[in-house]
């Protein structure tokens, strides 16, 4: 089944912004009223709710949502969305990605980052040499970890100032002190 098909746009002809960011995924339906459960790749899962339109994307296609309604739940999230009204519609979304527009989001301080811009960029260590590229993070509580795939080799590298020291955002290089052995 199209996604189109199972969304109403919020305009006729809404233009999906060419800034978007996924936040996380739709994992399945929660209740029989229309719910979904949500995955959130944020630092703090609710703030997903900070945004009115969700764009929900498969395959290429974005459609514009609305959020009426959020719960966080112990691991995951539920959200009531506009025009989605039973249990069948929520589970045809499943597997979905959740996306805002980068301009929606908060400013950032110096020195700040949010994830989805480090996932992609090339890491180096002092000698020069290639560690890989970010793959994806984790929330370990203490810090955040960088996850570098370098062909098969898997680097966990911890996000603080005594390990990166550089994020160069236009070269999309990362510069850390770390050996490749560690």
């Amino acid at each position: 089944m199209a996604l189109k098909s199972q969304l109403p746009r919020l305009q006729p002809d809404a233009e999906v912004p060419d800034d978007l960011v996924s936040m996380g995924y739709i994992s399945g339906a929660f209740g029989v009223h229309g719910w979904v459960n949500v995955v959130a790749d944020t630092e703090y899962a609710d703030s997903l709710f900070d945004y009115e339109t969700w764009w929900l994307g498969r395959d290429g296609h974005w459609q514009a949502c609305v959020l009426e309604q959020g719960q966080a739940h112990a691991k995951k999230l539920a959200a009531k969305l506009a025009g989605i009204a039973d249990r069948d519609a929520a589970h045809a979304l499943r597997g979905c990605t959740i996306a805002v527009p980068r301009s929606a989001m908060p400013e950032l301080g110096e020195d700040e980052f949010y994830w989805a811009d480090l996932v992609g960029m090339r890491v180096v260590n002092t000698q020069g040499e290639a560690l890989g590229v970010v793959s994806n993070l984790l929330s370990t509580g203490a810090n955040d970890v960088l996850v570098i795939h370098e062909g098969k080799t898997e680097r966990l590298l911890p996000f603080v100032a005594a390990v990166v020291l550089t994020v160069d955002q236009a070269e999309r290089l990362i510069t850390v002190d770390w050996g490749l052995d560690y």
